[in-house]
């Protein structure tokens, strides 16, 4: 007879646990659901993550499937990224036809613009650092703040080391932070607003909690709409402005991703973009339309895909409003890598089929050129045609009563900012040559004109020039032409402001270097920097000069090509739009007008919007014409203009860039026998030279804790993010050594091993090697490791011959949709 089996009984614990199964069964919703999980996702976020509680899974990311959508296929998040990667990438391979079509009739018919009077530098930062010192970070996994050594390179992606001794000892980094499409807030008052605009309905009570403590009151939070946020603060308003001005510059630079010398890949992206989101009747500028090719097309399947996933999660996210936030925060990163991911490996993969057919299709460009012009130009009769009477109508009624208001908004602040990049380059050029008079005379010239060389890399002295654009404004007419934001336009114009700064730097170096050559006296060599700097200055800027000055003046010139371009920027969309309901349908009737061999660099939408820009062009080059005779705006007209009046300059740049520093050093400085210097000796002038390679003095050189009066709330002492013991394990964490820690992610988030150093052939080196600080006999041969070229921007060759990704923002000049 069998035993009856005694009945068992559930501890506390497992009773405990089929509840919560119950219900977080209860509050799932119904239907198929696929999950995202990007690579490394488990390991980093396990590592990384903040503990936000129940109702979120911080591993992986659930998208429910909703209504219609999915319920046949549970279409995924994955599946949604791919649908508009596979929709914009065909835009993509249609718009490199046109632009390798155009580049090549380009290149062949070699319509340039005048010749510029000043020089331009072709390495404009090589091997320098704009910046270094310490800041205050927020980890989000201990919730405490850790003071950190930070440096931004020439490629200005912000660099994060535990401490300066892990820098000079060569440990990877803790994070490297690409800042393009970043907003800079200065206030958590601002960060509260836009987290709580991010996410609806989670908007703090009065007296709660924020989602961020700072324990002084000089925050400095980096904000993005879809990727992480990095939180910073300093120890005194002064340190405040300075990194704030440092980090703006790292912004507007990344911003400006796509190089202008890439001239088929570039071209070919951004007017992909600008069709596909037409093809979404979103027309005007667009404020994400910034970083590289990859960023940029992570923004637009996030501008899609971001408002369905907060649609479905939201709801779904449980605790407290700063709570919630949090979790907002870390799913929307998450998501936005996954894109990045997925994005890069399709990208790539249309980039390496078009490379394989790049030149069969060159070869047919170069044998039928003249057939391809002829039908273009016979489709683009056909449009014009069809289309003009109804584009003049709209030009004259709703475009060109605006444009004369548009461009004396644009003109006030340019002029205006250019005007203060003649008188800073005057100040800091006449300030030099007082010194030599009373100093030092040649022997301190090498050092005067090091930092002189750097003018237009100091985010502190150029500030003054940037800042002339903040009041820009479009009052009433960016409503009217669907301008989102005038932030793209005052980034163009500070780029414009700083690369004419360097022009006119770099001239009056190349000018005075050629007159060292005669071996001038100290009076003499007064006198050779004054006459220089006058003859820079007529080229960088002249008001009012007669008709016979000699000099085509390059600001003007670039100041006019802007105004053209904004103008054009701001009314093309805006006429596209108006004339779509009535034009746009009739489009397909002219693709039977373009030959077979031909439609792969013809097409009919491109021409259209070619007919379209042509009928307000002119009005917009008689607009700027008109304003070139008013005084106010210091616009030399083109009826004046002698070209190719000074080639002999241009001879003066095929040398080898000036190195003033080792030039024109002085060997007074190092005592006792310059040929065999002391081991301090040695170290003190490589620290005078790395030094002198810095663009921006280090700020808050020495590492110390926060300041008990300034933390502006007291907290519970059990409470994880308590004051006191944040300031305590500060004190223990600034003297302890930095561990090795795993190589970044992309804006910073660690997720893989990190090669050891001169394990990566094709890393370059850092801009200051630490490795002159070093006694000689633990010098090592080897450059200290770098940040891979994905996450800080740079550019690295692809194998197999195939140019890739601009990864890179040097040189660029910005991305100008092209119509």
């Amino acid at each position: 007879m069998a035993r009856p089996q005694a009945k068992r009984t559930q501890s506390p614990v497992g009773v405990a646990r089929k509840k919560r199964r119950a219900r977080r069964s209860a509050a799932s919703v119904p239907g198929v659901r696929e999950k995202l999980v990007i690579p490394s996702a488990r390991r980093r976020i396990r590592s990384e993550a903040p503990d936000h509680g129940a109702g979120v899974c911080p591993v992986s990311v659930w998208l429910p499937s909703q209504g219609s959508l999915g319920q046949e296929d549970g279409r995924s998040g994955a599946e949604k990224t791919g649908k508009i990667l596979t929709e914009f990438l065909r835009f993509y391979e249609d718009q490199y036809g046109v632009a390798l079509f155009n580049s090549m009739r380009h290149e062949i018919e070699g319509t340039g613009a005048p010749q510029a009077q000043l020089l331009w530098r072709k390495v404009p930062l090589d091997e320098r650092i704009i910046f270094s010192g310490n800041l205050f970070q927020y980890q989000e996994d201990s919730k405490k703040w850790r003071n950190r050594f930070s440096l931004v390179p020439h490629n200005y992606g912000l660099v994060l080391y535990e401490n300066k001794v892990a820098y000079e000892r060569q440990v990877p980094p803790r994070a490297v932070i690409n800042s393009a499409g970043y907003k800079i807030l200065t206030s958590l008052d601002q960060y509260l607003e836009l987290v709580g605009n991010s996410l609806p309905g989670t908007t703090s009570k009065s007296g709660t909690a924020p989602v961020l403590k700072c324990p002084t009151q000089f925050p400095l939070i980096l904000w993005h709409p879809s990727a992480r946020h990095y939180y910073f603060c300093m120890m005194t308003e002064a340190e405040q402005d300075k990194w704030q001005a440092v980090l703006q510059d790292c912004v507007r630079h990344c911003n400006n991703g796509i190089p202008e010398d890439s001239k088929v890949e570039g071209p070919a992206f951004t007017d992909a973009i600008r069709m596909y989101r037409q093809s979404k009747e979103l027309y005007g500028t667009w404020e994400m339309l910034c970083g590289n090719e990859l960023q940029i097309l992570s923004n637009l399947v996030m501008e899609e895909l971001g408002p369905e996933l907060k649609a479905e999660l939201a709801p779904r996210l449980k605790g407290k409003p700063q709570e919630r936030q949090r979790q907002w925060i870390q799913i929307s990163d998450t998501v936005y890598r996954m894109v990045y991911e997925q994005a890069k490996a399709r990208l790539e993969a249309v980039l390496s089929k078009l490379q394989l057919a790049r030149p069969a299709m060159e070869a047919v460009i170069r044998t039928d050129m003249d057939q391809i012009i002829t039908s273009k130009e016979h489709l683009a009769s056909k449009i014009r045609a069809s289309i003009l009477p109804k584009a003049e109508v709209c030009v004259r009624n709703h475009v060109q009563p605006y444009i004369p208001s548009i461009l004396e908004a644009l003109m006030v602040p340019t002029s205006q900012g250019f005007t203060e990049v003649r008188d800073v380059f005057f100040k800091e050029v006449t300030d030099m040559n007082l010194n030599v008079i009373n100093e030092g005379g040649i022997d301190k010239l090498g050092e005067y004109m090091e930092k002189l060389s750097q003018l237009a890399y100091h985010p502190l002295k150029m500030q003054s020039c940037y800042e002339k654009m903040e009041p820009l404004r479009l009052d009433g007419l960016q409503q009217r032409f669907d301008v989102s934001s005038t932030s793209v336009f005052k980034q163009r114009a500070q780029i414009l402001m700083r690369e004419q700064m360097d022009n006119a730097v770099y001239t009056f170096e190349t000018l005075l270097h050629q007159e060292l050559g005669k071996g001038p006296t100290k009076e003499e060599l007064c006198k050779s920097i004054q006459r220089i700097l006058e003859r820079v200055l007529k080229s960088l800027l002249c008001p009012g000069r007669s008709s016979r000055q000699k000099y085509d003046y390059d600001s003007s010139t670039v100041r006019k090509r802007f105004f053209r371009e904004a103008l054009l920027q701001i009314t093309i969309p805006f006429l596209l739009k108006k004339l779509a309901p009535t034009c746009k349908s009739e489009l397909s009737r002219f693709q039977e007008l373009i030959f077979e061999d031909f439609a792969r660099f013809i097409l009919v939408e491109n021409t259209y919007e070619e007919v379209v820009l042509q009928t307000v062009m002119k009005d917009i080059l008689q607009a700027v014409k008109e304003a070139a005779v008013q005084r106010k705006h210091n616009l030399y007209r083109d009826s004046v203009v002698m070209h190719n009046s000074d080639p002999n300059l241009h001879l003066l740049a095929e040398g080898l860039p000036i190195d003033w520093g080792e030039e024109y050093s002085g060997s007074s400085d190092s005592g006792g026998d310059p040929g065999s210097p002391g081991v301090p000796e040695a170290a003190t002038l490589s620290e005078k030279r790395r030094r002198a390679k810095q663009v921006v003095s280090v700020v808050q050189d020495e590492e110390v804790g926060l300041p008990f009066e300034a933390v502006p709330e007291p907290l519970p002492p059990a409470s994880a993010d308590s004051i006191t013991e944040l300031r305590g394990l500060l004190a223990r964490d600034l003297q302890a050594e930095s561990p090795p820690l795993a190589g970044p992610l992309l804006n910073g988030a660690p997720a893989q091993e990190s090669p050891q150093p001169g394990a990566a052939p094709e890393a370059a080196s850092p801009p200051a090697s630490p490795l002159r600080q070093l006694p000689p006999g633990k010098a090592s041969d080897l450059e200290p490791p770098k940040p891979s070229d994905q996450e800080t921007g740079e550019q690295v060759s692809s194998p197999g011959g195939r140019p890739p990704i601009h990864t890179t923002t040097e040189d660029g000049a910005g991305v100008q949709t092209e119509f």
